[in-house]
């Protein structure tokens, strides 16, 4: 099996998400290293950012939130209480809610916690490709947070589509996101493989959870969850490859695809440069 645009079918036909429909409210728990570039990116798109997350307060912004991002990236003994009751918040108040499984393949404390919070029935489980592996309990190259050379090769990347798919049978509202050079989209009406991007993405900090905090924004705005996903990761994707072509230094290459953020959206132009399609 083989991962070729050309024998993939075409995606749904996706609409512009932008303008975000009554400026979404999104409750953050997310990693400490990214907190602002999170909060920015969610009000470059048209987002309303909380970076709330203590236990006092949970329920008094989950009374307001449109949706809410769960990273895992930085943890304490209190963090995880709180992300943890989080999760319980959103799964009793049907508030839509991402889980970022930051570090997951590096650490198995992590992954024990992420499959914790998974009980909760996240809308969205995301990672990279080793953390996605490691998760659906597949071995893994990752090191750190990044994810290893030997799990983007095309014969790891099918495998993992399969084990993505095998997970959301056994929960069928969650859909699973594994980004890298090619994305890997996974819901109960199958496996879909994305291809923008650049290799400059993912050598500034931060880029998956700002795709994070974009999925759940687009969510809690209204649109359909395996859509939104798409949206996101894909116009991320783009505003990184407008930036490239652009840009010296990968400082001024961050700062571009940030910019971009507020940007793109200001045309219906970039639904056109969308690549990939479904297995």
């Amino acid at each position: 099996m083989t991962i070729d645009l050309y024998t993939l079918k075409t995606l749904p036909k996706l609409p512009n998400p932008f303008p975000l429909i009554k400026n979404p409210l999104i409750q953050c728990l997310t990693n400490t290293v990214t907190v602002e570039s999170v909060a920015n990116a969610l009000l470059y798109v048209g987002a309303a950012p909380v970076m709330a997350d203590q236990e006092a307060e949970m329920a008094v912004f989950f009374d307001q939130n449109d949706g809410a991002l769960l990273n895992i990236g930085s943890l304490s003994p209190e963090k995880i209480r709180n992300i943890l009751l989080a999760a319980r918040t959103a799964d009793e108040t049907k508030t839509p809610f991402v889980l970022d499984l930051v570090g997951v393949s590096a650490s198995p404390m992590r992954n024990e916690l992420a499959k914790e919070i998974s009980r909760s029935k996240p809308t969205v489980i995301k990672g990279n490709l080793s953390e996605m592996r490691t998760f659906c309990g597949l071995g893994s190259s990752g090191r750190g947070v990044d994810a290893g050379e030997a799990d983007q090769n095309e014969t790891a990347l099918v495998e993992l589509g399969q084990a993505m798919q095998a997970w959301v049978a056994n929960q069928q509202d969650t859909c699973l996101l594994a980004t890298g050079p090619v994305d890997i989209v996974v819901d109960n009406s199958g496996i879909y493989y994305l291809k923008n991007g650049v290799d400059a993405l993912g050598r500034f900090t931060g880029t998956g959870d700002i795709v994070g905090a974009l999925v759940t924004a687009i969510i809690a705005s209204g649109q359909p969850v395996l859509e939104s996903v798409i949206l996101a990761v894909s116009y991320f994707n783009l505003c990184g490859e407008k930036a490239d072509v652009k840009t010296k230094g990968l400082a001024d290459f961050r700062q571009a695809t940030l910019n971009n953020l507020s940007l793109l959206l200001e045309s219906d132009d970039w639904l056109t440069a969308i690549k990939g399609g479904q297995l």
